[in-house]
């Protein structure tokens, strides 16, 4: 039975099929077998309160998957108190020699390397005596990693998406169930400097009653997607297989947390669609003519806009567009009562706060609402990746282990923001017929707290 899981997921059998547990619809879509209406929800009830792990003093990490956002988390681990890398894996020697050599400079032990082949991940979680380990891995690789890890003793963390899959969501939720174990998506966003002051005002009540929110990730990957390492030897292929929101989580999250999804309020259901590919398409008459990609064929529309439509009667817009020439933004406005705020740029509108009918630039008010995690770590956080956001979500995933508290972002966000991706296809290739959130906390979302101002008491 593990001899036929590994070959479900084989990278080769992925790149043919995009990913475990699917079947191809012709021309149209992927869809997972098992929906979450066939198999779940799981007959036992969601903790009755956020999972927390006995403190840990020195937390002890594998690290699998060291290319670029590898690399990164790793610098950022080193800066951090109270954190050894023991192991590393990829599978790509050269990637696994130069990562020792980077630790051993910082001052640590040579940790362990793996580098036996796609698999190897099993070993290190299996042989080595880790507290937590981390996955930055192409996408089809984030369930398995994190769920080896968990089943072997260990916290899990990944990269976004969480998973490709609802039943790979299930997947998560159900196996940190069992095992006691926290499993996080690294959402780095949720750690922006303006997200955060905009989760403060929220907090604050500055906005009244929360109605929409629109977010995003529109940012030009053709050259990502067409390079030839990283991310453009697997990310091309999701565009060949599948329609829908294949990246939400950098935009969702964020808004996410502002409208306290899994803490009192729910996704209960989305409708998508799909404009018409023609941007890689386009893309590819730049290749030389005997280049084989030229041939490729992509199924993936250029933009995929999603609404979800919340228990409580918010709404909230994503968007998905990778394909075409623009300027980076992931839009995020949250919309109240008493007004809104929206990026790209940063901007405000409080009914009352100026005598005109106009925005305002969010920096005038960032001295009296800057949230006070920024305030506390943002000096440490400079010259860290995306603008420091990668070493504050670093710092704090290891603080909660080493103070024994629940985390910012737990193994419910992990599974509700990345469904996004399946339920989006499955409603473009039904012509935007609505489609149902699984409820992974299985109705404890009705009294989970909200996600507290970080912080606060310590500034």
């Amino acid at each position: 039975m593990e001899h036929k899981r590994e070959r479900l997921f084989s990278r080769r059998l992925f790149l043919s099929l995009s990913g475990f547990a699917s079947i191809l619809l012709p021309g149209r879509t992927v869809y997972s077998k098992v929906s979450g209406s066939e198999k779940y929800p799981l007959i036992e009830p969601a903790p009755s309160e956020f999972f927390s792990a006995p403190p840990i003093d020195v937390v002890k990490i594998g690290f699998v998957g060291l290319g670029g956002m590898g690399t990164n988390h790793i610098r950022n681990l080193l800066r951090i108190e109270g954190v050894q890398i023991r192991a590393v894996c990829d599978i790509v020697p050269e990637k696994v020699e130069r990562i020792k050599s980077m630790v051993k400079s910082a001052g640590q032990p040579e940790p362990v390397g793996y580098d036996k082949g796609e698999w190897d991940f099993k070993r290190m979680c299996e042989t080595e005596d880790l507290d937590l380990v981390y996955t930055a891995t192409p996408w089809e690789w984030h369930v398995p990693v994190c769920v080896s890890a968990m089943e072997n003793g260990k916290h899990s963390a990944t990269e976004v998406p969480a998973a490709v899959t609802i039943e790979e969501c299930w997947q998560l939720v159900e196996t940190a169930e069992k095992y006691k174990k926290h499993c996080v998506m690294m959402e780095n966003c949720c750690y922006n400097r303006t997200e955060l002051m905009m989760l403060n005002m929220v907090r604050k009540g500055l906005l009244g009653e929360l109605i929409h929110a629109e977010c995003g990730y529109l940012h030009d990957l053709r050259e990502v997607k067409f390079s030839k390492g990283g991310e453009g030897l697997w990310r091309r292929a999701h565009s060949m297989k599948r329609n829908g929101n294949l990246y939400p989580t950098h935009g969702l999250g964020p808004v996410a947390q502002y409208m306290n999804i899994n803490r009192g309020d729910q996704f209960e259901y989305l409708v998508s669609v799909s404009s018409k590919s023609r941007g890689l398409q386009e893309y590819q008459k730049r290749l030389p003519e005997d280049d084989p990609r030229r041939k490729e064929e992509y199924i993936l529309g250029d933009v995929n806009i999603s609404i979800i439509k919340t228990y409580n009667g918010c709404t909230i817009t994503v968007v998905h567009d990778t394909n075409l020439p623009r300027p980076y933004s992931r839009i995020n406005m949250v919309q109240g009562t008493k007004g809104l705020i929206m990026d790209y740029p940063p901007r405000i509108y409080i009914e009352g706060m100026n005598d005109k009918e106009e925005f305002e630039p969010l920096e005038k008010y960032a001295e009296q609402w800057e949230h006070p995690l920024w305030k506390a770590l943002g000096e440490s956080a400079k010259g860290a990746g995306h603008g420091g956001m990668d070493f504050i979500e670093d710092y704090r995933l290891i603080e909660c282990l080493r103070k024994g508290l629940p985390t910012d972002m737990n193994v419910y966000d992990a599974a509700s923001w990345s469904a996004v991706s399946e339920l989006s296809e499955r409603s473009v290739a039904k012509r935007g017929e609505p489609q149902e959130f699984p409820d992974f906390t299985r109705g404890k979302w009705k009294e989970y707290p909200p996600l507290g101002i970080i912080y606060e008491d310590k500034i």
